[in-house]
């Protein structure tokens, strides 16, 4: 439970109690369980008596919701509540009323199962903080720094993270489906995304988020199917000559830009390298092969290796698989039989000018509607 005289200090106001902790800097209060609704007895009188007076004359206040702050209820903006314990405590509160909390210091608090539905924590410094089983469903998290925070089974249902800041953050056993701003997160070093996490989400996460978690890409790729869901296939390798690697590291980018995940390794690795094993994987699962043509990967006997493997998963499949595309007129003019049968039967793409920015960006948008089908 709660301190008394440390609840007495606080029902003294903000201002108030924000002077006691300078005055003992290294005390840690006891909030426990205490419910912070009622943290300013003047100030919750007062509002009390104005929405009083908003109820009994509707038509007179009629905007006065959304232009007066008092019928947000306790204020608890700037508050200093570092390294306090708040287990359980409460700021939820009944009718149009809710806690702000926003540019509150948090640091090190304990908040573990607090009740902050529908709480403003806008900007709010959560640093090390301790969130177990909180409630934060419909709270506003955006801007807030959650740095060394532990989220571990919160209620996330309709919390805004927009812009909020992350880092080895504890996201675990956490339904993040219905959270919102999540692909704005800004990342500042990995964080930890639990698997029980994956699974009460049912795979619905951003990849973004993920990504600036720390989440592999192989994972990222095959979470969705882990929780009984389709692989969805945006995919694609790509079989190149290393010596077309800035080309091929551009468009690579450009791919996963546009949500087109996509994986590949420089041709000249030797056949018993560990990597062979991968590549070869990789065109078994995802869906698409994209070769690129020039007079280096014609004659690399890798790459004509991976158009065969591409050209046969064509045929089990029955669908199209592989997409040529081409750098120069080798590929025109070459008497490689693969490359040959390739220019007979394929539209290949024209990437000849990509070095001219306009022209590469018109190839690629030729290019990334037929990847995306």
């Amino acid at each position: 439970m709660a301190n008394p005289e440390h609840l007495k200090i606080l029902k003294n106001g903000i201002e108030a109690w924000n002077q006691w902790r300078k005055e003992y800097p290294d005390l840690e209060p006891d909030l426990s369980e205490a419910d912070l609704s009622i943290a300013d007895e003047k100030t919750l009188t007062r509002r009390l008596e104005l929405l009083d007076e908003v109820l009994k004359n509707r038509g007179q206040f009629r905007d006065l919701e959304v232009r007066e702050p008092f019928l947000h209820g306790p204020d608890l903006r700037g508050v200093d509540f570092r390294g306090s314990d708040l287990h359980g405590a409460s700021v939820r509160s009944s009718d149009l009323r809710q806690a702000s909390l926003c540019e509150a210091n948090l640091r090190e608090a304990d908040l573990s199962e607090a009740m902050l539905c529908h709480a403003d924590l806008h900007d709010a410094y959560l640093r090390d903080g301790k969130l177990h089983r909180a409630d934060l469903t419909g709270a506003c998290l955006s801007e807030a720094d959650l740095t060394g925070a532990d989220l571990t089974g919160a209620r996330l249902g309709g919390t805004i993270l927009t812009g909020a800041q992350a880092m080895a953050t504890a996201f675990s056993d956490i339904d993040l489906s219905l959270s919102k701003g999540l692909e704005s997160i800004r990342h500042y070093g990995p964080s930890t995304v639990g698997i029980d996490t994956i699974y009460r989400s049912k795979g619905n996460i951003p990849e973004a988020f993920l990504r600036g978690a720390g989440v592999p890409e192989d994972f990222i790729t095959y979470m969705k199917s882990l929780v009984g869901k389709a692989i969805e296939f945006y995919s694609c390798f790509i079989s190149y000559s290393s010596k077309d690697d800035d080309f091929a590291r551009r468009l690579h980018a450009d791919l996963q830009q546009q949500g087109v995940r996509c994986w590949f390794a420089p041709e000249d690795l030797k056949i018993g390298d560990k990597f062979r094993m991968r590549i070869d994987e990789s065109i078994r699962i995802y869906d698409k092969v994209m070769v690129i043509l020039s007079e280096n990967s014609i004659r690399s006997p890798w790459v004509e290796e991976e158009v065969e493997a591409a050209l046969e998963k064509e045929r089990k499949q029955k669908k199209l698989v592989l997409f040529p595309i081409r750098l120069d007129d080798a590929v025109m003019e070459t008497d490689q039989a693969w490359a040959a049968s390739l220019r007979r039967a394929r539209h290949i793409g024209d990437f000849r000018a990509c070095k001219d920015h306009d022209q590469y960006q018109q190839s690629f948008d030729r290019l990334l509607p037929d990847l995306k089908a």
